[in-house]
């Protein structure tokens, strides 16, 4: 194997020490026309956002799409972070939106959601824990997408994303009690829908 050459060597070292910067320094890199920190930036919070929004949305190319536009808008409005809340926390709020934005788009059109793709990092040495985990994920999706776009936020926002009812109310903009009463009635919803899907034994 032979050795890098200096330019490699130099690039390599490089994106180890973008990658090792936390999300503010990238962001204030990025701010002053560094086009290597937005890349670092946009690499390292690509698959939360695209989790979060297959989460939010329940039809799976429209979680594509969501998931893009979010990524675009990290970078056209980054300059509208001001650091005030986390980063992560802006970027949820900005994920949240766009969804949002995509639901009230998709409102006229109905969509039946598709099976959630099995990601590689599971086990597909067994067909029939996979085929149970992808009949899981479509009734879950499912019985998402009949809660209302509020309540599937905060749900997904909780239980998918680990937020804290505080990060919850700053990300959603509602008030801590309103987070906790949606989560709390998006569960039961959530649960009831499920227990419909399941035949009795």
């Amino acid at each position: 194997m032979q050795p890098l050459a200096p330019e490699a060597r130099l690039i390599a070292k490089s994106q180890i020490i973008y990658r090792s910067m936390s999300d503010l320094d990238l962001v204030m890199k990025a701010n002053s026309g560094d086009a290597r920190a937005l890349d670092a930036l946009v690499e390292r919070h690509a698959p939360r956002v695209q989790r979060l929004a297959a989460q939010l949305v329940g039809d799976l190319e429209d979680a594509r799409d969501a998931a893009q536009e979010s990524l675009v808008k990290l970078c056209t409005r980054l300059r509208q972070f001001r650091g005030e809340a986390q980063f992560g926390t802006w970027l949820h709020r900005l994920v949240v939106n766009t969804c949002r934005d995509l639901a009230a788009r998709q409102r006229l059109r109905r969509t039946e959601p598709l099976d959630a793709e099995i990601g590689p990092g599971d086990d597909d040495s067994d067909p029939s824990r996979l085929a149970a985990l992808a009949e899981v994920r479509h009734e879950l999706t499912e019985a998402l997408s009949r809660l209302s776009v509020d309540q599937r936020a905060v749900v997904v926002l909780r239980d998918a994303a680990g937020l804290s009812y505080e990060e919850i109310s700053r990300v959603a903009k509602m008030p801590v009690g309103t987070a906790k009463s949606y989560v709390h009635r998006g569960r039961g919803r959530l649960r009831a829908l499920l227990e419909e899907e399941r035949p009795a034994t």
